[in-house]
């Protein structure tokens, strides 16, 4: 069981339904986002229902490395330990290529891939110091198979797993396990329009999943895992025209 779990990118989507998955297991609650004041509302909800549980909010901004460690370490501090840290803060961003807004598909990997990492980086920090833990990141099934007009994206959730799959071998040895999580079609805030898409779950369904697979420690997740888990197989040999149909 997971016992304090802090998420970053926590005011909305997985993050959020994660926040609420794992306080109905009876986890204290650590919630890390840039809207603080979403992150204040949900806590006081959580409170609510949850009384028996902890919940903290701490203002983050992951493009901004150089506040992760501080801001981990001041909600270790609010919640008395960390035993998992979530690393789910991320943005999408659809952008043609040659298109003349090379800044968007900057900004997408300083926050998906820099600020993930940084997370990760800065967790391990936390639980080599005191004797291991859990990291789990939210990455992307198009790690598996780059999108067309999400360029950017795609390629920030293909190097995320990669550093995941890299220092899960590495912080073994620390005795913290690391978690590589990739949603299919997820509806939340930061994916409009998802119902044009088939399999289709809720953030709320994608966080039981989720959940599940971290508390087993699995080195990786797809969510939903039928039919991901054989699609995934499949996206790396898929002719060009079927992605371009399909995006």
């Amino acid at each position: 069981m997971v016992n304090n779990v802090v998420i970053t990118g926590a005011s909305s989507g997985i993050g959020k339904a994660l926040a609420y998955e794992f306080a109905s297991r009876g986890a204290s609650i650590g919630l890390m986002a840039r809207r603080v004041d979403v992150l204040h509302d949900i806590a006081v909800d959580l409170q609510t229902q949850f009384p028996a549980i902890k919940v903290e909010c701490e203002q983050l901004d992951v493009s901004d490395v150089a506040s992760i460690l501080p801001s981990l370490e001041a909600m270790a501090l609010k919640l008395s330990a960390i035993d998992c840290v979530i690393a789910n803060a991320g943005v999408s961003g659809v952008n043609r290529t040659g298109a003349g807004d090379f800044q968007k598909d900057q900004h997408i990997i300083q926050v998906n891939l820099i600020g993930g990492m940084a997370t990760v980086d800065a967790a391990a920090r936390y639980f080599r110091a005191h004797g291991g833990g859990q990291i789990a990141g939210i990455s992307s099934v198009s790690a598996y198979k780059g999108i067309p007009g999400s360029a950017a994206y795609s390629a920030s959730k293909a190097g995320f797993t990669n550093y995941l799959d890299a220092v899960r071998i590495e912080l073994k040895k620390h005795g913290i396990s690391v978690t590589a999580v990739h949603p299919g079609f997820v509806k939340t805030d930061i994916a409009p329009n998802m119902e044009k898409y088939p399999f289709v779950v809720s953030a709320e369904k994608a966080a039981v999943e989720i959940a599940d697979g971290i508390e087993k420690k699995k080195a990786s997740i797809i969510v939903p895992s039928l039919p991901w888990s054989m699609i995934r197989r499949l996206m790396p040999m898929l002719p060009d025209q079927i992605v371009e149909k399909v995006f």
